[in-house]
């Protein structure tokens, strides 16, 4: 009896306790009660209700990333400018050459900066030029036609003065003291002159002045150069046949570069002999010249004796 009583009074106790935590120790006394009872109905209805299954103490959490997609932290995109190198990259010779020369027409310091610094340009660059002004001048003229009427004057005219234009700035610069080389020189006067040549010949007398004061500026620019080469080694300098060009250049010229002859025939009085008599002229010329390199150059003249 008195066993009987202690028991009732635990089982309140841990019914009080399980009433504390949740109702577990409860369930868990019962189940085991009914175990040991042999009577398994009460469990089983136990075990199919969900909230008092003993299964929901081993369910698994649920995977955050099977219900909800992760979003990728991404950089903003957004439209901006190319780099100054990029930019650069981008650009043409014609569109490069715009963009300083409008970069130097603002900032006049900067002009004078990028003629120092800028290669010097060589004859052949310097041609590179002239004969794109050229092709855009024979490319002016009309399919057809007489190509040396007013109205293929009229179409061409503009292309003409740029090419004029710039043999007049390119020259001076191949000129003495800015070129110190006379070779240079006189193998740029060459060219140019050359060009000057292959202009048409108008049938308007009056369209042809600028073809004629081109002439004229050549002579002044040969006279120019054969002066400065006078004064170096007698002349030596003019050895290669340079003086037979200008010669020829005179003729084609119409004798409008006869200045540039004339200067010829001055600074190198042994030379006086060429333009009248060719055939004689140019022998002996060619003699004077292999005495002048042997050396020999007036060894048989008589010698002055006090003053001259």
């Amino acid at each position: 009896m008195l066993s009987a009583n202690i028991n009732t009074v635990m089982a309140g106790r841990k019914r009080k306790a399980g009433d504390d935590d949740d109702g577990s120790t409860y369930r868990q006394e019962r189940s085991g009660s009914q175990e040991s009872n042999g009577s398994g109905e009460n469990y089983d209805r136990m075990s199919a209700s969900p909230a008092n299954s003993p299964a929901f103490l081993s369910r698994q959490l649920p995977n955050p990333s099977s219900n909800r997609t992760i979003k990728r932290m991404r950089t903003s995109v957004t439209g901006r400018p190319l780099t100054l190198p990029r930019l650069l990259e981008t650009l043409d010779a014609q569109a490069m050459r715009t963009v300083l020369r409008s970069i130097c027409e603002r900032h006049p310091e900067i002009a004078s900066e990028v003629v120092a610094i800028a290669p010097r340009p060589t004859v052949s660059s310097a041609f590179n030029v002239l004969n794109n002004y050229e092709s855009t001048f024979r490319a002016s003229f009309p399919f057809g036609g007489n190509h040396s009427s007013d109205y293929a004057y009229n179409r061409v005219r503009q292309a003409l003065m740029d090419l004029l234009d710039a043999l007049g700035d390119f020259t001076p610069h191949f000129l003495p003291p800015n070129e110190s080389q006379t070779a240079t020189s006189l193998s740029f006067l060459d060219g140019v002159t050359e060009i000057i040549h292959r202009l048409p010949v108008w049938d308007n007398p009056i369209n042809n002045h600028h073809k004629h004061l081109a002439y004229e500026e050549m002579s002044k620019a040969w006279t120019l150069v054969i002066r400065e080469a006078a004064k170096r080694g007698a002349g030596i300098q003019l050895q290669g046949g340079w003086d037979q060009k200008i010669l020829k250049h005179n003729e084609q010229s119409g004798g409008r570069m006869q200045g540039a002859v004339d200067e010829l025939r001055s600074g190198l009085g042994w030379m006086g002999q060429t333009g009248n008599n060719q055939g004689q002229g140019s022998s002996d010329m060619g003699s004077i010249r292999q005495q002048l390199l042997s050396g020999t150059y007036g060894a048989n003249m008589p010698v002055r004796v006090g003053p001259w």
